[in-house]
């Protein structure tokens, strides 16, 4: 398939190549000259304000694809399709397709002034997405397949190319035990805690962990293989290996051979990641450590990568993944609400908007967590099976991969989190 276009630009380039994998499979041919439009053979865009061919399906173009900064972009919504879009041109799409595309992609609103949230994120309350309330569905994948629609409407032989659903399990390990491997500090600054806030639960079962008796509650990791094994699952797993702890890194510390034996039993099972900490954010020399440490471990340099507490900032994070070997991150989502950041469940690689130029780094979309569902919605375990359910059934609608984010916390038997095993299992269990 061929598109028309009076220029080329780093933007429109990258568009084209998501747009057109999605379509044909293969990233759109980007052609200048008329004649040789008007004579191909093949499905045509015409990506300009002047009709070329009375065969051709022309999309009028705003002016961001061919811009080489970043400015307040007027991004007025209207309903086509029964769906948002923005950008409004004209043409037999009544927007510019392809650069609201790219603005949602490119995440274009993260590089203007914006408010953080508490951890210094970019608050998803500032998102187009959530003040238009379309933050709960993949807007850029069914986008690109109504274009796929009127492109076989207008050229009936054209054959586009299948598209699958899949599902992507992945878990973060930020937490291995709830009371083992601890030491002495630690494990009896807990008890004192426990004591002066009267949690007796708390207490009584850290003794019996630690005497023997009792299971940790996190120790998650044998039921979840089985469930692994029993519904043929492909998880990832991203493990937290600060090399000290701090408020928002509370693993047990990578020189515990606890952890490194876990560490080494799902690498040798599963894919596995790194888990950058809290700490890198603030110092990322810091992550060059962990990547070593993980290597270490497992005996492989890490190439996926998931931020802790979904700690990002564009463009800075994500250069320091790729000048790290990192070459796919599975943080591109909200940590305090569920939902399609970038609008989109397909994985696609990140465009560096400062620089203008499409990177290596793929991204792999997340658009459910489970505590997110649990700390900031604060729903309960079976409205958050129903949560995920919708988000599944968004995702099937496009064929997209559905990635969702659970920790072995929540899968253990920690009375907090009585219940969401259950519906984790239950949810599992009614995939089709």
């Amino acid at each position: 398939m061929i598109l028309y276009t009076h220029r080329s630009s780093p933007r429109l380039e990258y568009i084209a190549a998501f747009a057109g994998r999605l379509i044909t499979g293969e990233p759109l041919v980007l052609v200048h000259d008329k004649d040789a439009f008007r004579n191909a053979a093949t499905p045509r865009i015409n990506y300009s304000e002047e009709k070329i061919s009375d065969d051709e399906l022309q999309i009028i173009p705003h002016s961001l694809l061919f811009e080489d900064s970043v400015r307040v972009q007027d991004t007025s919504c209207f309903t086509w399709n029964s769906r948002p879009a923005f950008f409004r041109t004209n043409g037999h799409i009544p927007f510019d397709i392809f650069a609201a595309s790219f603005y949602l992609l490119s995440r274009y609103e993260e590089y203007l002034p914006h408010s953080k949230d508490m951890y210094g994120r970019f608050a998803h309350e500032q998102s187009l997405a959530f003040r238009e309330n379309f933050l709960d569905i993949p807007l850029v994948n069914h986008w690109i397949l109504d274009l796929r629609t009127l492109v076989l409407q207008k050229f009936p032989a054209f054959q586009p190319c299948p598209l699958h659903y899949s599902f992507l399990p992945t878990y973060d390990i930020d937490e291995a035990f709830a009371y083992k491997h601890k030491g002495w500090i630690r494990t009896n600054g807990a008890r004192l805690k426990a004591w002066l806030r009267g949690d007796l639960r708390d207490r009584l079962d850290r003794s019996a962990v630690l005497e023997g008796k009792m299971d940790d509650p996190f120790d998650s990791y044998a039921w979840m293989d089985e469930l692994h094994s029993k519904y043929d699952l492909h998880p990832r797993y991203f493990f937290l290996l600060p090399s000290k702890t701090s408020k928002y890194d509370r693993n047990i510390l990578p020189d515990q051979p606890a952890l490194q034996e876990i560490i080494r039993k799902h690498a040798a099972r599963y894919e596995t990641g790194i888990h950058p900490s809290w700490q890198t954010g603030d110092d990322p020399a810091l992550f060059a450590a962990e990547m070593q440490t993980l290597e270490k471990i497992t005996g492989t340099k890490p190439v996926l990568s998931r931020q802790h507490f979904i700690r990002f900032n564009l463009p800075d994070t994500f250069r320091h993944l790729i000048e790290a070997g990192i070459q796919e991150d599975h943080s591109m989502g909200y940590g305090a609400v569920n939902g399609f950041r970038a609008s989109v469940t397909t994985p696609f690689f990140w465009y560096d908007l400062s620089r203008d130029e499409t990177t290596s780094l793929l991204l792999r979309p997340y658009c459910f967590m489970e505590a997110n569902a649990f700390f900031e919605q604060k729903i309960t375990a079976v409205d958050a099976l129903h949560e995920m359910r919708h988000y599944e059934a968004s995702v099937k609608k496009v064929n997209g991969e559905f990635s969702c984010i659970w920790h072995n916390t929540f899968l253990g038997t920690f009375h907090v989190y009585a219940g969401w095993r259950e519906v984790y299992e239950a949810f599992i269990r009614g995939r089709d």
